[in-house]
């Protein structure tokens, strides 16, 4: 059986994305930097670290984004895990996202891109 995940990005909380950008995309080797805003944050995806800023204290903080082929499975394992949903599948910019605390207090957020 194949993986269902993709790929991992880091979140990193910043004050300001444009003093926070050049560090991250010199460690991402010079990757093209994708800028683009999810509610009230502004976020930058430079590869694999998804910078953000704004008014943090509205949203849950996450340790990772993990995107996956499909939101099924994980949706299905997390429920036998006993996992919280903290927000229901979504669709946002760059696809449909769940946010979920696993039962050992770590708060992921999973990614289906668009097809």
């Amino acid at each position: 059986m194949s993986s269902n995940i993709r790929a991992m990005i880091a979140n990193v909380e910043v004050e300001n994305l444009e003093d926070a950008i050049p560090l991250y995309q010199d460690l991402a080797g010079d990757a093209e930097v994708r800028r683009f805003p999810y509610r009230e944050l502004e976020l930058a995806l430079v590869g694999p670290f998804l910078l953000y800023s704004g008014p943090l204290e509205k949203y849950v903080s996450q340790n990772a984004t993990v995107i996956v082929e499909s939101l099924t499975p994980v949706l299905d394992t997390l429920g036998k895990a006993g996992a919280e949903i903290l927000e229901a599948p979504n669709e946002v910019p760059n696809g449909t996202r769940i946010v979920a605390r696993h039962p050992d207090g770590s708060v992921f957020e999973y990614m289906q891109p668009r097809a």
